[in-house]
């Protein structure tokens, strides 16, 4: 299993090795390029054609090994992701067979990816960072693995009406805190582009946009819940991931204000 960039894939399909990989690369392709109705992140698309993504392709996400796939694609994408470009993202494609799409409703997927997220931070082989809080429901927690944090996205087959959420695979696109910190060098630029984004979901979504998206680090902003979004103006009163901290027993800090 490897990292692969956009490029490697068009240029020699034949490295995928399973049709359903290279037909999610190319409905991926297909949503980031699309002109006529362009997807609603703006650094998403800059990314994609930059050619800075790094993709990899996972197994049935309900097995039991594929958290320790994820872990290490995570992990090696992790030490390398500065050399990627400013912006980068780990697209990382689940096989979704047609019974998975058949059975799964928005709230199955919706534990699966907070599952997933929790086994995976199970085999993380670095200390939290102290900086971050371990509770989801302080305003400037986010996950994290590796030492990095990281903004989590997901997109399933199962959402209709939000369309900036709905994709043929079960999908991750995981973006550094890094990458996103370089929209906010300047207050003006960043304002401009946060305000385009939000009239590009306006015309890209079937259903008004989530009220759960708010700026990271805001009071009122909680990043668990902009991870999985519903596909109606719906939200989840507690977030899934604290669960593996009592699961685990292991004591969730009080996090001190700077």
């Amino acid at each position: 299993m490897q990292l692969l960039d956009g490029k490697q894939i068009e240029s020699v399909p034949c490295i995928l090795e399973k049709k359903w990989k290279y037909d999610a690369f190319k409905c991926f392709k297909e949503k980031l390029s699309d002109i006529n109705n362009p997807f609603p992140c703006i650094p998403a698309t800059i990314g994609f054609k930059l050619n800075h993504f790094r993709y990899v392709f996972l197994g049935d996400p309900r097995l039991k090994e594929t958290p320790a796939e994820l872990a290490g694609m995570l992990k090696k994408y992790g030490q390398k992701s500065k050399s990627f470009g400013h912006y980068t993202s780990l697209i990382a494609i689940f096989h979704t067979s047609k019974d998975l799409i058949r059975k799964y409703t928005i709230e199955d997927y919706r534990l699966l990816f907070w599952s997933l997220l929790s086994e995976v931070r199970k085999l993380d082989e670095i200390e939290w960072p102290s900086h971050i809080p371990r509770d989801p429901e302080h305003h400037v927690w986010e996950y994290c693995f590796g030492g990095e944090q990281y903004f989590m996205y997901c997109a399933t087959p199962s959402h209709k009406k939000r369309r900036s959420r709905h994709f043929p695979y079960f999908i991750f696109a995981i973006t550094p805190r890094w990458v996103l910190e370089q929209f906010n060098l300047t207050i003006e630029s960043a304002n401009k582009i946060r305000k385009n984004i939000r009239n590009r979901i306006v015309n890209y979504d079937k259903v008004e946009i989530h009220p759960d998206l708010h700026l990271y680090g805001s009071e009122e902003n909680f990043e668990w819940k902009q991870y999985f979004l519903s596909d109606d103006l719906s939200s989840s009163s507690k977030c899934p991931f604290s669960f593996f901290h009592i699961s685990n027993n292991e004591k969730v800090p009080k996090h001190k204000e700077e």
